[in-house]
Parts: C-alpha cells; sequence; structure tokens
C-alpha cells in the first residue's frame, strides 16, 4: 500500500527539516509531485526523492539572522527594538507576501510577549535561526 501525504502538510513536513521556501516556492513544490489529477495528497514514493535533492542541493536556506535584524529594523524606524502586536498583524498580513491567518497565529504564539503584548524581535530572531552546524 502507498503513503500519502496531505499536500497541506507538506509546508510544515519541509520548514521540519530546516528548509525556508517561500509560498511560491512552495506551491512549485508542490506541482511538481502532485498527481496530474490533483487529489488534495501526494504519494510518498514521489515526494521523497524530490524532498532528497532539495535537501542535498540545500535549496530554500533560511535567511541569515543579520537580514532578519535589518528587515525588523525596516518595520521599526524608531529602534525600540519591538513591534507592537498591531504593528506586527498589519505588516505581515497586509505588506508583501502576506501571512494566512493560520501562519498568523502561528507566528504570533511563539513571537508575542504576553506581559507587554510585543516582539522584541532580537529574542524573537535568536529563537528562529537555525544553528547549521
Amino acid at each position: 500500500m502507498s503513503q500519502i501525504i496531505q499536500w497541506i502538510e507538506i509546508g510544515t513536513i519541509i520548514r521540519s527539516l530546516g528548509c525556508c521556501p517561500s509560498e511560491g516556492e512552495l506551491h512549485d513544490l508542490i506541482a511538481e509531485v502532485e498527481e496530474e489529477e490533483p487529489t488534495g495528497y501526494i504519494r510518498f514514493e514521489k515526494f521523497l526523492p524530490v524532498m532528497t535533492e532539495v535537501l542535498l542541493e540545500r535549496r530554500y536556506r533560511p535567511i541569515p539572522e543579520d537580514t532578519l535584524h535589518r528587515a525588523f529594523e525596516v518595520l521599526d524606524p524608531a529602534k525600540r527594538g519591538f513591534l507592537s502586536k498591531e504593528e506586527l498583524i498589519k505588516y505581515m498580513t497586509e505588506e508583501g507576501e502576506p501571512f494566512s491567518q493560520e501562519e498568523m497565529e502561528e507566528m504570533l504564539s511563539a513571537a508575542i510577549d504576553p506581559e507587554s503584548n510585543s516582539i522584541h524581535y532580537k529574542d524573537y530572531i535568536t529563537m528562529m535561526v537555525i544553528d547549521e552546524n
């Protein structure tokens, strides 16, 4: 019997392996392994060789810590070192490649300091950067 993966879980699987594709790259990868008649599921036998190639080629590497820090500083021109929850939601859902509601909730649960109701981005960046050593 063939093992199948629900395509909606592919992003979670890929990110858990240390890859950080954009939503567009993720959709391209899903299209590459999806059956000709999309079913919402992907056969493991088709996914495995593609994912092995992605890992061997070190595709979708994470953004370096200093780049992430500079990006947060652009959103924080006063250089306070934090963004309010409202600012974060606005930037992540209205600008660039917007987060889905699920992605936003996941980020908020990990990033927001419950006492100040803000994200201290230096701490958040340290937490989310993947050690490649």
